[in-house]
């Protein structure tokens, strides 16, 4: 009941303040996965000629993205009236003030049917961007076709709807009512795409990016790894060109765009090696990403610390078994899984495959046994979720030096002390 209440309330605030402020624009980012760092991408772009809002965080609950939407600090407290009073005056003040931005980026998260819904009633975005459909969630949506009708919904209260052309397959067109949709994407089938011609890990990629509004290509360069954070870039540059920037300010706007910590983060490893820090969170979709750019890594040695995808429901089992399909011992020195789900069925389906398997239950464990057979040179790809996953912390064990601890995921005193207790009980 409470709950409820705050949450009306704040819908009430951040429809008054979208009305009284009718010069902001507002750019929303739905989908299955990839919606943080479609987000920064955005937000990044945009900042060469707009002042821009967005939270840095995944703050896209129905409580929480009012607040992110309207630039207001969430309470620590969030059982306390006298903390939510506070947020309550904050609003009032915010809708009576002259707008302090040109832009507001926000995503909008859904991990059941319905909330994207709940959205709609009162955001009506310029833009909405839908980054994949791909499993999430599934003991709450049990089918793929439900993940897609949720997290298109955006594409359809939205004024123009952006959807990710290469993961959103197109059996899921059925479901967008809205006549004003564009694509975006890494393949020349989208209306936005770029078409990468060079690629090296120290600069990114290099390529042409093309558009329907120029009478050419541009080329440019982004310093991200992965195709899946390339459509990221693109997405932001869609965003950009229907919002009036000019091809020079975009280019220098892609390269300032870098990973968002724990999601395909390059760093330094002990014994020379080579970190990539994915540990944000995981999923099918992103899991296999992830995979696939390791795979390109022109080196002797690579290995994969995989930890369960969490959030799966009944298809736990299948998808976590198609990721262990996709292991080829001729690419990996060792497949090294985290937590029960990969350990029951992805460390099988890689032992059949022929790779070499180590199961463990906890990050700390693996990142010790990591740390006894690395060789100078490796490529260690850490792919995980957050809850009871943790891979961050089997990071810090392969390190090359300690001050770079503050470039994971979940480093906050709270999240240390969360982390702590967990594995002390389960180490």
């Amino acid at each position: 009941m409470f709950k409820s209440f705050i949450q009306k309330r704040l819908e009430k605030y951040v429809k008054k303040y979208l009305k009284n402020h009718q010069d902001i624009k507002f750019v929303a980012v739905a989908g299955s996965v990839g919606k943080t760092t479609t987000k920064i991408a955005i937000a990044t772009i945009l900042s060469e000629k707009m002042r821009v809002r967005v939270h840095e965080g995944n703050h896209n609950t129905n409580l929480s993205a009012p607040l992110a939407i309207m630039g207001i600090d969430y309470p620590e407290n969030i059982k306390s009236l006298l903390a939510w009073l506070t947020v309550f005056r904050a609003a009032k003040m915010r809708i009576k003030l002259p707008s302090d931005v040109d832009v507001i980026i926000q995503e909008l998260g859904s991990d059941r049917i319905g909330q994207t819904a709940q959205f709609a009633k009162y955001l009506k975005p310029d833009i909405g961007v839908v980054t994949a459909v791909s499993p999430e969630h599934m003991e709450f949506f049990k089918t793929i076709d439900a993940v897609a009708q949720e997290e298109l919904m955006i594409a359809n209260f939205s004024k123009i709807a952006l959807i990710n052309r290469d993961d959103i397959g197109g059996e899921f067109a059925k479901y967008l009512t809205n006549s004003n949709v564009d694509t975006y994407g890494t393949n020349s089938a989208a209306e936005y795409h770029f078409i990468a011609q060079n690629f090296s890990f120290e600069k990114g990629y290099e390529g042409n990016i093309f558009a329907p509004e120029w009478p050419a290509p541009i080329y440019a360069s982004v310093n991200i790894l992965g195709d899946h954070s390339l459509r990221a870039a693109v997405a932001a540059t869609a965003v950009a060109i229907k919002f009036g920037l000019s091809p020079e300010a975009i280019v220098t706007g892609l390269l300032k765009i870098h990973p968002v910590a724990g999601r395909m983060n390059i760093l330094r490893g002990a014994d020379d090696t080579m970190i990539i820090d994915d540990t944000y969170n995981s999923s099918p979709l992103a899991a296999e990403a992830a995979l696939r750019v390791l795979y390109q890594m022109n080196t002797p040695k690579r290995i994969a610390v995989l930890g369960g995808m969490n959030e799966l429901g009944e298809v736990s089992a299948v998808e976590h078994e198609k990721i262990g399909k996709m292991c080829d011992p001729s690419q990996l020195a060792w497949v090294i899984t985290v937590g029960d789900e990969a350990e029951k069925y992805l460390a099988p389906a890689a032992r059949a495959r022929g790779c070499q398997v180590k199961s463990f239950k906890t990050a700390l464990q693996a990142g010790g046994f990591v740390r006894s057979v690395l060789e100078q040179g490796a490529v260690i790809l850490f792919k995980g979720s957050e809850g009871g996953i943790y891979l961050e912390e089997a990071i810090k064990e392969v390190l090359h030096a300690t001050e770079e601890e503050k470039s994971l995921v979940r480093q906050s005193s709270e999240w240390l002390a969360k982390k702590m207790k967990f594995f002390e009980v389960n180490n």
